[in-house]
């Protein structure tokens, strides 16, 4: 009997934890960050392989979340200050463009499914309709001037 011959068992089985502990990760890292309408791009399209971004869309912001290795980016915008909402659509997947009304750079979500990009639309501008026609919604109001 050789010495190599009783420790491959040990290194396949090495091999098979790390495996599976490297996919309980990267699932974890993908599964819906928040409860409530989060959009989940998929991993099979450009940018999305390990951690897919996600949308997730209130009645008051939308929040474009992307989890990383170590840490997250998340970057929200309140449902007053979104300007326009496209939607690019390509053969297999859609990508979504919310432009705000603050003049930064839009947020760019690549990846949807093309439903998915659809209803994150037609949500974002139910919200915007529910919050301006809301009292107190909308355009700041006039200060009165008395004069006394």
């Amino acid at each position: 009997m050789r010495v190599t011959d009783g420790i491959w068992l040990p290194v396949a089985g090495a091999a098979a934890a790390v495996l599976v502990a490297s996919g309980l990760f990267f699932w974890w890292k993908g599964r819906p960050f928040a409860s409530g309408d989060v959009f989940r791009a998929s991993r099979l399209s450009r940018g999305n392989r390990w951690f897919p971004t996600q949308v997730l869309i209130t009645p008051t912001s939308v929040v474009h979340y992307t989890p990383e290795l170590i840490g997250r980016k998340e970057h929200s915008i309140h449902i007053a200050h979104i300007a326009s909402v496209s939607i690019d659509t390509n053969i297999f997947f859609s990508n979504i463009i919310i432009e705000t009304s603050g003049g930064t750079e839009p947020v760019r979500c690549h990846g949807h499914r093309k439903r998915d990009a659809i209803r994150m639309k037609q949500l974002i501008e139910e919200h915007q309709t529910q919050y301006y026609r809301a009292p107190g919604g909308g355009a700041p109001r006039q200060l009165e001037v008395t004069r006394g």
